[in-house]
């Protein structure tokens, strides 16, 4: 039987009202014209120097995501919604974290088992019992969202670490009204680009104990050689702070100290870009040449800020993410306002059975897997590929996830055809510290492959501007 997708534009003959003002806009675009924008766009994101690597196939990495110039629109009754949720399952993260590497009680209260956070390998035991300023752990949630119908949402994942891609929500909205002002002059639009100033303003809301005056924030990159060190870059120049290799710090007095022209100067917060393992090779990877050596024991004295924090990852764990309606109920006392996918744990001997059972139908992942790698569509898979991966899950169970294949909601893109329906996701950027806040909007990425529910820029997706209309 067809899966039934819900159309974001149309209502069976109907245009539905967020896109209203679109569909002229669509209809009188000429072919010629749309080709042209299209090559402008791409000329611009070359310029500005916007792409992403993918290692591994040989040639040259960088590539350009595909930008789809047709805009994703919610209404603000729709944004408020997913705001509440959002904000909603920041806050039960962070109190996740701030428990688990404390007193446990969650654990103890039977509601998590004790071996999926301890046991985990993301769970960094060089930061049980410290509390980081205002007990934040993750202080910027990229949360993905799917869309199945007129009402209906659902969290896909939950990214507490490092989530990327947020320049590509600012340039897109920067490249939509250079290429199309007409737009914006007939469409009241919700801004974005306050995001540097609250991302800004929100990481030095977390400085440390020993901070004496304005906070010193910089940006922890690995280096230039990174497939995100373009928003790096992008993002120390907005914020007007700045971007540094572990090179440029080191450690001395109980202070965390960057190299300038001028002398040292004190650094109070580092938005680190980089994993826990390559954060202080005196208390993780040996190695490693990328962070700065003794980082660790000036953090846990109070002495610098890390955002996030150490040992946050445990929190956007796939196995992890079944229990988060729980962490609602749990440490808020309400109920979820977004819901998770239904999931199968292929640790659990009955789980196991019926994803074996059902392969065809489902999406396996990886449990630590990310970018559309480790994972399984089933009903987009050839029957040599479903028994290999079968062979993979049943070698190590607990290793993987599974999920309904979802029908994902579509939104008109253009694709060299004309116009046709493609598969999104959404991630909003969920900022917390003193305050919780996120800018009405997010990075949309769009399946351009027909018939493809993968988004991920590495497996084929593009990205396109996100709208929300102003009441």
């Amino acid at each position: 039987m067809a899966i039934e997708f819900f159309n974001e534009m149309y209502q069976g003959s109907q245009v539905r009202a967020p896109y209203a003002r679109l569909e002229d806009w669509m209809r009188a675009m000429p072919a010629e014209f749309r080709q042209m924008k299209q090559a402008e766009a791409e000329a611009l994101f070359r310029r500005i120097g916007i792409t992403f690597a993918v290692y591994g196939e040989g040639g040259d990495p960088d590539r350009l995501i595909p930008f789809d110039m047709f805009p994703r629109v919610f209404t603000q009754v729709e944004w408020r919604r997913l705001e509440r949720g959002i904000k909603q399952r920041a806050r039960a993260l962070n109190a996740f974290l701030l428990d688990v590497y404390g007193r446990g009680e969650i654990i103890r209260a039977g509601r998590i088992p004790a071996r999926l956070v301890y046991q985990n390998a993301a769970y960094e035991r060089a930061v049980a019992g410290f509390t980081p300023p205002r007990g934040v752990y993750s202080h910027i949630v990229g949360i993905d969202l799917v869309r199945t119908g007129p009402e209906d949402f659902f969290v896909l994942e939950d990214n507490c670490r490092t989530p990327s891609g947020v320049s590509y929500m600012l340039e897109n909205r920067e490249i939509m009204m250079r290429m199309f002002p007409a737009l914006f002059r007939e469409n009241r639009i919700e801004p974005v680009d306050g995001y540097p100033d609250l991302l800004r303003r929100t990481l030095a809301s977390v400085a440390p104990a020993k901070c004496e005056g304005e906070p010193v924030v910089v940006i922890l990159t690995p280096g230039h050689f990174n497939s995100a060190y373009y928003e790096h870059s992008f993002l120390a120049d907005l914020m007007g702070v700045e971007l540094v290799e572990g090179a440029d710090l080191f450690v001395e007095g109980g202070f965390v100290w960057m190299r300038t022209t001028e002398g040292p100067k004190k650094v109070d917060v580092i938005y680190r870009r980089i994993d826990d393992a390559y954060l202080d090779p005196l208390c993780f990877r040996p190695d490693s040449m990328l962070g700065v050596a003794g980082l660790m024991d000036v953090y846990r004295s109070g002495g610098v800020s890390i955002a996030s924090a150490p040992g946050a990852g445990v929190a956007d764990d796939k196995a992890i993410y079944t229990f988060v309606p729980e962490m609602i109920r749990f440490y808020l006392g309400e109920e979820p306002v977004l819901q998770n996918v239904p999931t199968w744990q292929c640790g659990k001997p009955d789980d196991l059975g019926h994803v074996l059972d059902h392969l065809a139908e489902l999406v396996v992942k990886e449990v630590h897997g990310s970018g559309g790698y480790g994972m399984l569509v089933g009903p987009r898979s050839s029957a040599a590929q479903l028994e290999a991966f079968r062979a993979r899950v049943i070698a190590n169970p607990g290793n993987y996830i599974a999920q309904p294949t979802l029908a994902l909601s579509t939104t008109p893109t253009f694709v060299n055809e004309g116009i046709a329906p493609r598969h999104v996701d959404l991630r909003p950027y969920c900022l917390v510290g003193e305050r919780i806040e996120l800018v009405p909007g997010g990075l949309t990425r769009v399946a351009l492959t027909d018939g493809s529910l993968v988004v991920n820029s590495s497996q084929g997706g593009g990205v396109k501007d996100t709208w929300v209309l102003a009441e």
